[in-house]
């Protein structure tokens, strides 16, 4: 009997995997139909507008994220870890006036550096465009509140919220292309729009958060988070990711830039972007997973409770596997037809080389993965510097002439990156963890 009982999980543990597995399935359905409407966004636009229209719409796009995502996924994470493991420990009030000022501070950067450097944006990325330009300078300043409102939802695990918050931003910005396509407007400057009210728009549901009382996870005795949320920890924490964040979005953005400098074409840029949807479509759907395995990996830490932090890592990847494998079988057989019916453009796919994409797609999910338990170890540092050598390889083997066809020295450059990654942030899993993680939230 004794054994029996010593088997059996505590409430409070079996309570944090029901969270889990519920928050992940609500916010995957979220996501899920998130990623379709994001393709059916660039679909749209590439019967809405010519060719060289759509390369410069896929450009701002690659622009607009790797920014937004590079200078407000940090403070989404650093919110998300801290208020779960405060919530983990038996808290009910949160610090969030240094995430609110790290945030800001950011924002501020980008303005300050955008304004400076208005002529080569404005000239170089959008073709002399200042209309793209001052609706990208709208939309990476309006993220800065949804990236904060991701974060803060992601701690407090209201997943259905933070699914409603992405599903409503992509089905804003879809119906700005759709109008395009069936003629109630026209031109770039109206489907680059749908970019600047998605983020705005999604913000609706963030009064609905505050509509309920969010008791602490834990429910027994309160245990001191020792050393609290300091700005300076704050700041180091987001520094680690947002090296991540840049790591990551040149693996998935830098392509397409530089396909566009070394070739001097924009259209082959546009296919190097639309092949890369095979793995941004994917990695946006991630962004579920992500969302509800860091505050739960950072709860168990904070409890010691080591056995489910590596069941939920070894069952997440073991999903990947299977979800890649499958895309590139479907794509070794089908991806030639598919790109054709879903994109107008006229290239020679290359079914090798869309599934050789499809397999970096899913090491790059398990990179992921184990970055966001290297996060919730306290092991962000060491994650950074693995990113960072993974993103400066990748655009060096870009710039070089290894391989002439650009197309596949991208496609191929992509898989190896991944698998680079994994590697590496597979040594950092291996790491042991790192005793102040759950005494500081920032560590």
């Amino acid at each position: 009997m004794a054994e029996t009982a010593a088997s059996e999980a505590p409430p409070e543990q079996e309570e944090r995997g029901r969270g889990y597995g519920a928050g992940a399935r609500i916010l995957s359905v979220g996501i899920a139909l998130t990623g379709v409407v994001t393709f059916a966004y660039f679909s749209l636009a590439s019967f809405g507008l010519t060719a060289d229209e759509y390369s410069r719409i896929s450009l701002m796009w690659s622009v607009l994220f790797v920014t937004v995502t590079v200078l407000y996924r940090p403070i989404e994470q650093l919110l998300s870890r801290t208020i779960a493991e405060r919530r983990a420990l038996g808290h009910g009030d949160h610090p969030l006036r240094e995430p609110f000022l790290i945030q800001m501070g950011f924002a501020l950067l980008f303005l300050i550096a955008a304004l400076a450097l208005r002529g080569p944006i404005e000239d170089e990325l959008l073709d002399g465009s200042s209309s793209l330009y001052w609706i990208l300078i709208g939309a990476v300043l309006a993220y800065a509140a949804s990236y904060f409102a991701r974060g803060w939802l992601a701690g407090h695990q209201r997943f259905e919220l933070y699914g409603g918050l992405v599903f409503l931003e992509a089905t804003t910005r879809v119906i700005f292309a759709l109008a395009v396509v069936v003629g109630l407007a026209s031109g770039q400057t109206a489907v680059a729009f749908g970019m600047l009210a998605a983020p705005c728009v999604s913000l609706i549901v963030v009064p609905l958060a505050f509509s309920r009382n969010d008791p602490p996870a834990s429910q027994g005795e309160v245990k001191e988070a020792e050393g609290g949320l300091s700005l300076r920890h704050g700041l180091g924490f987001a520094a680690a990711v947002f090296v991540v964040m840049l790591a990551e979005q040149t693996l998935i953005n830098g392509a397409v830039i530089t396909v566009d400098i070394t070739s001097g074409d924009a259209a082959l840029a546009g296919i190097v972007f639309s092949i890369l949807l095979i793995a941004r479509a994917p990695l946006q759907l991630f962004q579920a997973i992500q969302g509800s395995l860091l505050p739960h990996l950072a709860g168990l830490n904070a409890t010691e409770d080591g056995g489910e932090f590596s069941k939920a890592i070894r069952v997440t990847i073991l999903a990947i596997a299977a979800f890649a494998g499958a895309v590139a079988i479907g794509l070794f057989a089908l991806g030639p037809f598919l790109m054709n019916l879903v994109f107008n453009l006229d290239y020679d796919w290359s079914r090798v080389g869309l599934g050789i994409v499809a397999l970096g797609m899913g090491l790059h999910l398990a990179g992921g993965t184990l970055n966001q338990a290297a996060l919730a170890r306290g092991h962000a540092r060491e994650a950074s510097i693995a990113w960072a050598v993974v993103g400066v390889a990748f655009v060096a083997w870009m710039f070089s002439p290894v391989i002439d066809d650009e197309v596949l020295r991208a496609e191929v450059g992509y898989a190896v990156a991944a698998a680079l990654l994994c590697g590496l942030l597979t040594w950092v899993y291996h790491l042991r963890p790192d005793p102040q993680a759950a005494a500081d939230p920032s560590a």
